[in-house]
Formats: structure tokens, C-alpha cells, sequence
């Protein structure tokens, strides 16, 4: 226990799946954390969660594609802990589609969300990073910013952004104490899947197939996602910086 001890933490998307998980993951190892959603209701239910789990956690409602939110909840990190040790820029949408069809405000949200979130996420939290001497950025890419499959063009056009942000965050400022990293997991048993799997025939269809894409054989459940969350965040992965780890059952490696 203990491996986030102190530090102050960040999670977008902390309502639910990945981002739920990682909070609670965090917090269970004495991290404080600041729990970020578009739903104020759900970033509530999940701090609520954790301090009754005995841990330390404050909610805030958010939108991540506006650069002005972004910076209030940094700033309330800090006026809370004193600082940013971890942030974790998970929130994303997939909103699968056929690529001709797709709309301007489906291209738009995705972009604005999945990429911008990340950019204006550390943009906000890097001076107070440099000022105190260092911390963990870690960007929840996707194996689809590594490979593609069909219905996701724009949603992997986004992941694979965060992919080339990572690298050249971890770049900029590795002397300075502020490694920057990527997680790119397969598919986990998380909504914001669902939507996708619909246009494949349906999650029952996709789980009797998984075997054939993902050769683990089975989805990844959110926790194993957050399990390496932690480990990026903690001293542990104190050499590792600009690193784009697959969390997928093997998907990429076939």
C-alpha cells in the first residue's frame, strides 16, 4: 500500500469504466484525487465511493474540450492539495460511424475531446508540475491509435494524436523531472465500447468472437487498465517516459 502516497491526483472520465477504476486504484494507494466528469452526478458518486472506502477524493463536473474548464479544475487541484503530482487524461468519446457519413459535429466532439482534452489537460497542469519539480502525465490512447477496424477512422484518427502528444510531451520536458506516458488498451468491458460493438451485430456477437481479435480471449475489465495506471503514476516507473504501452490480450501482437 502506500505507492501514490501524497500525491495529488487528477482523473478525467473518473465516472466510470477506466477512469472509475483508476480513481479508486489511486486512492486506495494514498493518493488524493480529484474525480473529473461531464456528469457532475457521476464524478460525485465515485469521490463519494472512495471516501467511504476510507480514502481522500473531492468531485468536479467538466467538459475537457473547453480549455477554460480545464484550468479551474487544475486550479482547484491545487487549491485543494497544494499540487499536481499525477494527472490522468482519460476522458474520451467513440462515436463510431461510417467514415463518409460522419457529421462535422461528430468529427468536432471527437477531436475536441479525445485530443484537445489531453492537450488542454497538460498544458494546465505542466508549469505547476515544473514548479514543483515533476510528475506523471499519463494519456489514455487506444490500440486504435496503433491499428484501425472498421467504423472507427476519426475515433482512431484521435487516439493515434495522443499517441504522437505523449511522445512529444515526454520529449520536451524529461529533464525536467515530468514524464509523460500513453496506455493503449484493447477492448474492455466499458460503455463507451458499446455503441461500436452495435454496428459489429451486437456485444453478445462481439464477446462469442473475441478470441479471434483479441488472443487473451476474453474483454479486459477496467481494473487491469487502472492496475497499469498506477504503476505510471508511482515511483516505480521512474525511467519510463514516452512509453506507448498496449494493454490489449495480444491484439497488436498478431
Amino acid at each position: 500500500m502506500g505507492r501514490v502516497e501524497g500525491k495529488a491526483c487528477v482523473v478525467t472520465g473518473a465516472g466510470s469504466g477506466i477512469g472509475k477504476a483508476t480513481a479508486e486504484r489511486l486512492a486506495e494507494e494514498g493518493g488524493r484525487v480529484i474525480c473529473v466528469d461531464l456528469s457532475g452526478v457521476t464524478a460525485t458518486q465515485t469521490a463519494d465511493g472512495i471516501r467511504s472506502a476510507g480514502g481522500i477524493a473531492e468531485a468536479v463536473a467538466a467538459d475537457v474540450s473547453d480549455p477554460a474548464q480545464v484550468n479551474a479544475l487544475i486550479a482547484r487541484c491545487v487549491d485543494a492539495y497544494g499540487h499536481i503530482d499525477v494527472l490522468v487524461n482519460n476522458a474520451g468519446v467513440n462515436i463510431p460511424g461510417v467514415f463518409h457519413e460522419v457529421t462535422d459535429a461528430v468529427i468536432d466532439r471527437t477531436l475536441n475531446v479525445n485530443v484537445k482534452g489531453a492537450m488542454y489537460g497538460s498544458r494546465a497542469a505542466i508549469p505547476h508540475m515544473l514548479r514543483d519539480g515533476g510528475g506523471s502525465i499519463i494519456n489514455m490512447s487506444s490500440v486504435n491509435g496503433l491499428v484501425s477496424e472498421p467504423f472507427l477512422a476519426v475515433y482512431s484518427a484521435s487516439k493515434g494524436a495522443v499517441v504522437m502528444l505523449t511522445r512529444g510531451i515526454a520529449l520536451d520536458y524529461a529533464r525536467q523531472g515530468i514524464r509523460c506516458n500513453a496506455i493503449c488498451p484493447g477492448w474492455v468491458d466499458t460503455p463507451i465500447n458499446y455503441a461500436h460493438a452495435e454496428m459489429l451485430g451486437g456485444l453478445q456477437k462481439v464477446y462469442d468472437s473475441i478470441s479471434s481479435f483479441q488472443p487473451i480471449g476474453r474483454p479486459g475489465l477496467p481494473i487491469e487498465i487502472a492496475h497499469l495506471a498506477l504503476f505510471l503514476a508511482s515511483n516505480e516507473a521512474s525511467f519510463i517516459t514516452g512509453a506507448i504501452i498496449s494493454a490489449d490480450g495480444g491484439m497488436t501482437a498478431q
